[in-house]
């Protein structure tokens, strides 16, 4: 049956917890699974560049033995120059599996409604579950168990949180937001998070104040508060966020030991201070480098079965 990435939630806890196992080895093991995808051969539709994301994919996919075709907004026009069903349709029968990267979330999902390859969710406005993956692996690599921990998620209420959100609450991670009363998570998201949280017997809450949020955490993260498309409201967005910034203020009110999450790129001196990003607490280099193992356990699941 074909399988499609666009959410953490079109894969079981299971499927998960084998994702995550795989990619702790693919980063033990640096030649797991070299030969796998040979012959095989992965475009990346971006409407919106990335560094991570795209290097990532890409390394993982040379690594494991296939070939990439990288189709940027210049390059495909998604939606513009022809309807994304075209789009989809024709790259299916040229290649074995798609990574896209938009800005509606709803054309991700149209996009693979109509591919008869894997799709995978590089990032949408909704949702950035690539990021979670890392994410979660980062952390039970930190900690040995995510089942438990306490994370503090400092700003904006955007797609890296969403699927941050989700991944938590299918693992059993405790989740507290800090967020202006504006800029909140999706309502329907945190209804079905919330939901899903209680389950499997972890929590998520909400509070306009950072340092109350951060009480109990065992992992601050935080993201940039402006993010791409939304430049015109930098003036507004930064006096709102302000005392939001993950600094070593708030640090303190954290546990002792607390470690530091960012999913790059990162304004320094805005949603972080330099101080914090470079102290021995961070992971977020970590986290960054995840990116690949993580995403390379995707492709096997999804590519080396022959999903189509």
């Amino acid at each position: 049956m074909l399988r499609h990435f666009l959410t953490l939630t079109d894969f079981s806890e299971t499927e998960l917890r084998g994702l995550l196992a795989c990619a702790k080895r693919c980063k033990r093991e640096r030649g797991y699974g070299r030969r796998t995808l040979t012959g095989k051969t992965v475009a990346l539709v971006f409407q919106k560049p990335s560094m991570r994301t795209r290097v990532a994919f890409e390394v993982a996919v040379l690594q494991l033995g296939g070939a990439v075709v990288y189709l940027g907004q210049e390059d495909i026009q998604l939606g513009q120059r022809e309807p994304i069903k075209d789009v989809a349709r024709v790259l299916s029968r040229y290649v074995d599996g798609i990574v896209v990267r938009t800005f509606a979330h709803r054309d991700a999902e149209e996009f693979a409604r109509h591919a008869s390859c894997p799709v995978i969710n590089g990032l949408s406005d909704l949702v950035h579950p690539c990021q979670a993956l890392a994410d979660l692996f980062t952390m039970e690599e930190c900690f040995h168990r995510l089942k438990g921990l306490t994370l503090c998620y400092v700003g904006d209420g955007n797609n890296v949180l969403h699927s941050l959100l989700e991944g938590c609450a299918m693992f059993g991670v405790h989740a507290a937001v800090a967020s202006p009363p504006g800029y909140r998570p999706d309502g329907s998201i945190w209804k079905s998070v919330g939901r899903r949280a209680k389950a499997h017997g972890a929590s998520i809450r909400w509070d306009e104040d950072p340092k109350n949020a951060a009480r109990g955490a065992d992992v601050l993260y935080t993201d940039v508060w402006v993010s791409m498309g939304q430049e015109r409201e930098r003036a507004k967005r930064l006096r709102a966020f302000r005392p939001y910034q993950l600094s070593r203020v708030l640090l303190q009110h954290a546990k002792p030991g607390c470690r530091i999450m960012h999913c790059l790129p990162a304004h320094r001196g805005e949603e972080i201070t330099d101080e914090v990003m470079e102290s021995p607490q961070s992971l977020i280099l970590a986290q960054a480098e995840n990116r690949l193992h993580a995403q390379k356990a995707l492709l096997l699941m999804l590519l080396a079965r022959g999903n189509r």
